[in-house]
């Protein structure tokens, strides 16, 4: 009998302890996110948050999200290393500067790209559909749409026959973007004139070089050094008073005319399905490094009045956005 009494008082024992251990509330993933300025990142962010949603994670229940930003400064190493001190399970990158960072930062914790203009030769990835290592996301690939950029100028311009390519030399991928803007530009016939940056102090100089070569009007290639000088890019566009094709959306919302490329809020939504597959047990190296499927066309009305600058009635009805 008293075998009996220890046996029943074993077997409740251990289905209190059991329901103890149920009750144990569980660890909330952490994910950390990564950039320059916080205004910069706005419509990125909410556009994560937006995909998180979707998948069932709601931010400050079921996930937290850790955010640092550099403020502005091209080195992004102290801020990538504070997310490997606060051990985040995953990290959101906002583009190849970001990516670097992190990259440099950590070989172990999953790197997840927001955005990113040619992973594979920026060394970030073995190949899209292999990535390999830790790191794995979206390519905006915008080396790819170069040629369309310059196709939409030519549209707003009829007789152009001379554009200022203003790229950032910091940025791999360059070459590519050339080559393709080359076969372009031949079948336009349109001289292109390459103007190289790689610091802020080489920007006004490549302005007045093109103010020399008597362009008519500017295409600005996004990177590192443009982007973080991007109010003195746009002063420098309107000075000239020329219509300009820009590779960066938020260039337009600051008095830019025109904007062509890759929807990066679609792709940051997109990136929370490599978070919840990472977060679920998959490794980045087996997830393939997905492509752009959303284009967006914004043009700011506003300023192509101040130009003087007609926009064609097709190309606005196409337009994602006309800021008026």
């Amino acid at each position: 009998m008293k075998n009996i009494f220890r046996l029943v008082a074993l077997i409740v024992a251990l289905v209190g302890f059991g329901g103890i251990v149920e009750a144990q509330p569980k660890k909330v993933p952490r994910i950390g996110f990564l950039g320059g300025f916080p205004a910069a990142h706005t419509a990125h962010i909410e556009a994560l948050r937006q995909g998180l949603r979707e998948l069932g994670y709601v931010g400050g229940k079921n996930i937290l999200i850790e955010y640092r930003y550099s403020e502005g400064k091209l080195d992004r190493r102290a801020v990538a290393a504070e997310l490997v001190r606060l051990k985040v399970e995953v990290i959101v990158t906002s583009g190849a500067t970001s990516t670097r960072a992190a990259k440099e930062a950590t070989t172990t914790i999953p790197i997840v790209m927001g955005q990113g203009p040619d992973p594979v030769a920026n060394g970030f990835v073995a190949s899209l559909a292999r990535p390999g290592g830790n790191i794995t996301g979206l390519s905006s690939l915008g080396q790819e749409i170069s040629g369309k950029r310059l196709e939409l100028l030519k549209e707003i311009v009829p007789k152009l026959s001379r554009v200022a390519v203003l790229a950032d030399a910091t940025q791999p991928g360059i070459g590519q973007s050339r080559r393709e803007m080359e076969v372009t530009a031949r079948a336009l016939a349109v001289q292109l004139q390459y103007l190289e940056v790689r610091d802020s102090k080489d920007i006004e100089a490549a302005f007045r070089e093109a103010s020399k070569g008597r362009v008519e009007a500017f295409l600005v290639l996004g990177g590192p050094v443009l982007n973080s000088n991007r109010t003195q890019v746009l002063d420098l566009v309107a000075k000239n008073r020329l219509p300009a094709m820009h590779s960066q959306r938020e260039s337009i919302d600051s008095g830019g005319l025109m904007f062509y490329g890759a929807s990066v809020t679609d792709m940051f939504r997109r990136a929370a399905t490599y978070v919840d597959k990472i977060l679920k047990g998959a490794k980045p190296a087996d997830l393939p490094v997905e492509q752009p499927t959303k284009f967006e066309l914004v043009i700011n009305l506003k300023t192509a009045k101040a130009l003087g600058v007609k926009i064609p009635p097709h190309l606005l009805m196409e337009a994602d956005k006309v800021i008026e």
